[in-house]
């Protein structure tokens, strides 16, 4: 089958790092731009990251050999290179979005890793098993930048692939509240020990900002399209505490639920993880897990979750725990580093 022609913006970084070797791999795409900042561009990959290359496995030898393009000043050539970008740079917000929608408006669709759009009405965010049909808000989007081809979409939080996809089955039984304290890598801080060693032995109870992500981006996951924009459900309630923990890469979470009616039993929440499937396992999606959640008992009982998202070509792997009566799910994403 024709290969996708994608750019890497933010290629330079730890999150771009993993997206190339993620495509590198990929049966359906192909890495033609590798593009950061001014200070990366005109020299070979392989140089432009001489010395802080993060990843475990080594730099793909094609792509070590592309000579790496300025993401804004060859935004127009690099747009007609490719059919879309991936998105994953270190700038402020407002810069983001600007550069986000110049590459829309150039009619290069933008797949962001980035959070600065996850608010935008007409942006949808999409976890594939959770809200797959938020993409035809595409439309609305694209009529408001005035494109035919451009648009943006973009992916969650890190944290909530540790808690929301083993929550979503359950929400027909009326999921009410959920307290959630998320346990996260230091790799969603875009650090390694290397960079980082003052976290070796460490916690650090507060990740700023991290929290009130975790509290409503799931309601946008689970919201509904009206008219032009993303309306938000407004349960449940979510209460996030979110910790740093010394841990190289995967976020854990330990999720308390309370249901508006009679609850569910244990057995009939195994039995709904087991039978819960999304869009990503309809088409056969090459990064998508064949089984979305998977139930275990090495200790006590536990539930683990392959979550992969139509937005990025990642996968996770959490592990949740759930206790009896009042159940408690704790995940562990071995997903591929992941900026917040």
């Amino acid at each position: 089958m024709k290969k996708y022609k994608v750019g890497i913006i933010g290629a330079t970084g730890m999150v771009g790092q993993r997206f190339v070797l993620l495509t590198a791999k990929h049966p359906w795409f192909e890495p033609v731009v590798l593009a950061a900042s001014a200070h990366s561009a005109g020299k070979a990959y392989k140089d432009a990251v001489a010395g802080k290359w993060f990843m475990q496995e080594d730099i793909p030898e094609a792509e070590g050999k592309l000579i790496v393009m300025d993401a804004e000043a060859d935004a127009e050539k690099i747009a007609s290179m490719v059919d879309f970008v991936f998105c994953a740079v270190n700038m402020k917000k407002d810069e983001i979005k600007a550069l986000e929608e110049k590459y829309a408006k150039l009619e290069c669709p933008v797949v962001s890793n980035n959070s600065a759009h996850r608010w935008t009405p007409d942006v949808p965010m999409v976890v594939p098993e959770i809200n797959a049909d938020h993409i035809r808000i595409i439309d609305a989007q694209r009529k408001r930048l005035g494109t035919k081809r451009g648009f943006i979409a973009v992916k969650s939080n890190c944290s909530l692939q540790s808690y929301v996809p083993a929550l979503h089955p359950l929400m027909k039984y009326g999921v009410e509240k959920a307290l959630v304290c998320t346990y996260q890598a230091i790799s969603g801080a875009g650090k390694t020990f290397e960079t980082w060693p003052e976290m070796i032995d460490n916690v650090i109870p507060y990740i700023g900002g991290e929290e009130e992500k975790s509290e409503q981006e799931p309601l946008k996951l689970w919201g509904k399209i009206e008219g032009d924009h993303i309306e938000n459900a407004s349960s449940p309630a979510i209460t996030a505490q979110c910790l740093r923990v010394p841990c190289s890469d995967g976020h854990m979470a330990a999720c308390f639920v309370s249901f508006k009616g009679e609850k569910p039993s244990i057995e009939q929440i195994k039995a709904d993880w087991a039978a819960f499937s999304g869009r990503a396992q309809e088409l056969n999606l090459p990064s998508a897990p064949k089984q979305f959640l998977h139930y275990s008992v090495p200790i006590r009982s536990m539930i683990t979750s392959s979550s992969a998202c139509l937005t990025t070509p990642c996968a996770a792997l959490p592990a949740a725990r759930s206790y009896s009566p009042n159940f408690s799910v704790q995940k562990d994403t071995s997903q591929q580093n992941k900026r917040s």
